[in-house]
């Protein structure tokens, strides 16, 4: 049976995130909820001016806001710098993370030569390979697999399904979702008009591994694949979404983020800090430099300099490809515009030769 949260003072609330109260700091509050579904004793809040017929409408006891919202009667308030981090951070108060206690549950199958720190738990249908080494307080779900000297450090979690070949390294605190899969063989043939049968794609040996940094979260159905030789990375604090494709040697810098259905072919660099929108595709062996944003559905197919916004397929500076997509809404009216200035001209060639 589901339990609700203790409730918690409003104050108490504030100083959690460094907030100035204007209210009734001994009010009682039970939970938190959006604008609209927020009814007495829930915090909501408001961070985007988009949003302000619902803040002026909503039934919440308090909202999180911005220096410069107005107030509102019989509404409490707690300013902070940054309402959506706030926000977040109250979730987390309310609703504290779970994991199941420490331990190897009946039905899990773990190698005698792996090594488990008994923080750590490995639940029934996981399975962990000789030489393969999961840390304290890390967890791996139902099905989770680890494959031969493997290494996930400690924090972490591999939930249902989860595939992590041989050789690779899960870092710390970090979260992978279901049924993602880290080191299959990269996308590598060569063709051989030559084989045996005929001509052939030679599979090239994918003998690398992956690496995933700390503090990196890998959305369900993501697939990261192993080096062809080296290292595929995933850096510090990265963030990949549902559906993600990594090719073989790829290196994502620390603390970007990628969004559903993005591909990255082989051999790219991601710099630090990136944001690729979803649907988003970058061709093998360029750089998106430090800082750039991809905008949804772009192809990306030369390097992107440090900081820029761009967008299109091919993908163009961002302000170009508006006006481009601005300028292709008026096709229609142009060459209806130029079939009647041709008939124009030709009634006038004709007047004049008469």
């Amino acid at each position: 049976m589901k339990t609700s949260p203790a409730p918690r003072r409003l104050g108490e609330l504030a100083a959690h995130v460094g907030g100035e109260l204007l209210g009734d700091p001994e009010q009682l509050i039970h939970g938190l909820n959006g604008l609209e579904e927020a009814g007495p004793g829930d915090v909501s809040f408001y961070g985007n001016t988009r949003y302000r017929r619902q803040f002026e409408a909503s039934k919440a006891s308090a909202v999180l806001v911005g220096g410069d919202a107005p107030p509102r009667e019989g509404l409490s308030l707690v300013r902070v710098s940054n309402p959506h981090l706030a926000y977040a951070k109250l979730l987390r108060l309310f609703h504290p993370a779970t994991r199941p206690a420490p331990g190897i549950r009946p039905g899990a199958w773990v190698h005698p030569e792996a090594t488990v720190h008994p923080e750590a738990t490995v639940l029934a249908g996981a399975c962990v390979e000789a030489g393969a080494r999961v840390g304290a307080r890390s967890v791996l779900y139902p099905g989770a697999y680890l494959g031969e000297h493997a290494t996930v450090g400690e924090d972490s979690v591999l939930h249902p399904n989860v595939t992590v070949r041989e050789r690779c390294v899960i870092g710390s605190r970090v979260i992978l979702h279901a049924a993602s899969v880290v080191g299959a063989d990269g996308f590598g043939f060569a063709f051989n008009p030559e084989g045996e049968e005929g001509p052939e794609h030679f599979k090239i040996p994918q003998v690398g591994n992956v690496r995933i940094e700390d503090d990196v979260e890998v959305g369900a159905c993501t697939c990261i694949d192993r080096a062809t030789v080296g290292e595929t990375v995933v850096g510090r604090g990265s963030k990949l979404d549902n559906l993600v494709q990594i090719a073989h040697n790829v290196r994502v810098g620390p603390m970007s983020l990628i969004c559903a259905q993005a591909g990255v072919s082989g051999s790219a660099e991601i710099g630090t800090g990136v944001v690729l929108a979803g649907q988003v595709g970058v061709v093998g062996h360029i750089r998106v430099g430090d800082l750039a944003k991809v905008g949804a559905q772009s192809g990306v197919a030369h390097d992107v300099p440090d900081g820029q916004v761009v967008s299109g397929s091919p993908a163009i500076a961002h302000r170009e490809w508006l006006r481009a997509s601005a300028a292709s809404g008026q096709v229609a009216d142009l060459l209806k515009e130029m079939r009647a200035l041709r008939r124009r001209v030709e009634q006038l060639e004709k007047a004049k030769g008469e």
